[in-house]
């Protein structure tokens, strides 16, 4: 008997049935299992446009598999949308939002099993925590990255440009190497598809993720989102969800220690997003395991390499990984490493899914012994000013660099520090400091990677170092270090540098200090206070909610306190 299948006669049955009968479903249908299609359809992004014509495929696949199928909607972020009003503060905090959704109508309405359709950066690790937190037969349908276009812009010799070409043509019209004209006609064709960003930012880095985990149906990432092949995806994942709900295997089956660790490798093998540090340990937050990402990412770190040099890491486009193989092909790279016998959506292991993976093109995608950089994509530093860590993209290092180190030049946001570009107030040698814009701080996270894009249109982000506790994209290429922990507002030691104070980075050794003596450090902390908020006019009550509630980076930044496990390496 299903979890939603209430005794006959009970005032659950009879008030449930009485409204399901008035919407036409048949008697019948009533003892099936009741599945819902967690949709993130909205018209406010082209991240999302196709989802409800992707949701009917898999409805009427579930129906055709023997289950009932209700679409449940939720809130759906899109980074360039969203992140337009606040300075960005309510793109992570929809996350948590989404979890928090999903848990009410599966729980509340007591449905049996889940389907999500996901999409832009926050959607795939929201989809991922409700599951693991929720426990219940689930499978996500990751629905596909968009493509760029040709323009015909006399200056760019009909030049293809997508949307991480847009971003950073912002630092190019910052400081008047492009007119406004020409970046107009860049955004014209930049987006000629649905589905999300070109390159692995965050939302194809975490559509990576959940196949690494087991989570998706094998070569679900990436995937086109105008193509045949997602529609082939959508019916079979309708299918395949009844037959987890009817055989009992709940999230938690697929979602344990080894399926995090195949992901943070999938993540250093092909130079996935900064982001997904803390969504993978949110990830492993909500499922109550004994895990300390941040330490995973140091310990893979050492034998993981660069496989594929997929933008922002080199010159291949998300298309060309598609081609190539994709996700099984990459892990069929990483077969003497990964967890071949974790479970999966597919109810066979890892090894049984990988097993016929074959790489199609071995420029695109490389071997541990023929790799792309002797580098992982992700490492992790650690020093007097990140003690619990900062994350670094080494894949989007430029030339591999050694280290950097420089005069402090602080700003408290990235429209400071654009407009201090503008006015050429930044020099090349200098360490830009982005600080109180984490979590608490923002709160919510605040941008700071439309600043680090805007270097590149400047043409000098070799040339300078970015320092943040803010919100980066997985677009972002430089010398750039995010996500400090503890972040500045939560008393990390980002909070006290001063005004031209060198800082090093050492990408080697994994290092990035202030020169400043502890026991100055710990002196300043004692006299340190946070800052209050400033959040601007209109009613910010979800926000201040967020900062009240929101935990560390190294947690996952989720809501809320949890229980702290002894974590292992």
């Amino acid at each position: 008997m299903y979890r939603s299948n209430f005794e006959p006669g009970s005032t659950r049955w009879a008030v449930r049935r009485s409204q399901w009968r008035s919407m036409g479903i048949r008697e019948e249908d009533m003892e099936k299992p009741k599945i819902a299609i967690i949709n993130t359809s909205n018209k406010l992004s082209c991240c999302y446009v196709h989802l409800d014509a992707i949701s009917a495929l898999v409805q009427q696949a579930i129906r055709d598999a023997g289950g009932l199928a209700f679409e449940v909607r939720t809130v759906a972020p899109s980074d360039f949308v969203t992140s337009a009003g606040k300075k960005a503060r309510y793109l992570m905090p929809t996350r948590d939002l989404m979890v928090n959704e999903v848990e009410c109508m599966m729980e509340g309405a007591v449905l049996d099993g889940m389907i999500c359709l996901s999409s832009c950066d926050k959607t795939t690790p929201a989809h991922l925590m409700a599951a693991a937190r929720l426990d219940v037969p689930s499978l996500l349908l990751t629905c596909g990255y968009q493509i760029g276009g040709k323009c015909s812009n006399e200056k760019f010799e009909d030049q293809f440009f997508d949307i991480d070409d847009v971003y950073e043509q912002i630092g190019a019209l910052a400081t008047r190497t492009i007119t406004l004209k020409d970046l107009t006609d860049m955004t014209d064709v930049a987006i000629q598809s649905p589905g999300v960003c070109a390159g692995l930012g965050t939302a194809n880095s975490m559509h990576i993720v959940a196949e690494a985990m087991g989570m998706t149906l094998p070569g679900n990432s990436p995937i086109w989102a105008n193509g045949r092949r997602l529609n082939e995806y959508a019916q079979a994942a309708g299918r395949q969800i009844v037959e987890l709900t009817r055989h009992g295997v709940s999230a938690r089956k697929i979602i344990t220690e080894e399926a995090i660790r195949n992901a943070v490798m999938m993540v250093l093998a092909v130079g996935g997003s900064v982001n997904t540090v803390r969504h993978i340990a949110a990830i492993a937050t909500e499922a109550e395991l004994p895990l300390d990402v941040v330490k995973l990412y140091e310990h893979y770190g050492k034998s993981i390499k660069l496989l594929t040099a997929v933008r922002p890491n080199g010159p291949f486009r998300t298309e060309d990984l598609e081609a190539a193989g994709g996700t099984p092909a990459v892990m069929s790279q990483l077969r003497d490493h990964l967890h071949l016998d974790a479970l999966t959506v597919t109810r066979q292991t890892v090894g049984e899914n990988i097993r016929d993976a074959r790489v199609k093109d071995s420029k695109i995608i490389r071997s541990l012994a023929d790799p792309v950089s002797l580098r992982p994509g992700v490492g992790i530093l650690r020093g007097n000013l990140a003690p619990n860590g900062a994350i670094v993209k080494l894949s989007a290092v430029p030339g591999e660099r050694a280290e950097f180190s420089g005069p402090a030049n602080i700003y408290e946001g990235e429209d400071e520090a654009i407009a201090a570009l503008g006015e050429g107030l930044i020099n090349k040698g200098d360490v830009i400091v982005l600080r109180n814009m984490g979590p608490s701080g923002g709160p919510g996270t605040v941008f700071a990677c439309s600043f680090v894009a805007a270097l590149n249109g400047a043409g000098i982000a070799e040339y300078v170092a970015v320092v943040t506790d803010g919100e980066l994209s997985g677009l972002n290429r430089g010398i750039i270090v995010g996500q400090l922990m503890p972040e500045s507002a939560a008393g990390g030691p980002l909070a006290v540098v001063r005004q031209g104070e060198t800082i090093h980075i050492d990408f080697v050794n994994r290092k990035i200090d202030m020169g400043v003596a502890q026991d100055e450090i710990a002196r300043r902390l004692s006299e340190w206070r946070p800052r209050e908020l400033e959040l601007g006019g209109g009613n910010n009550t979800y926000l201040l909610q967020y900062a009240q509630l929101v935990q560390p980076i190294e947690q996952g930044a989720v809501l809320g306190k949890r229980k702290v496990h002894a974590h292992t390496s």
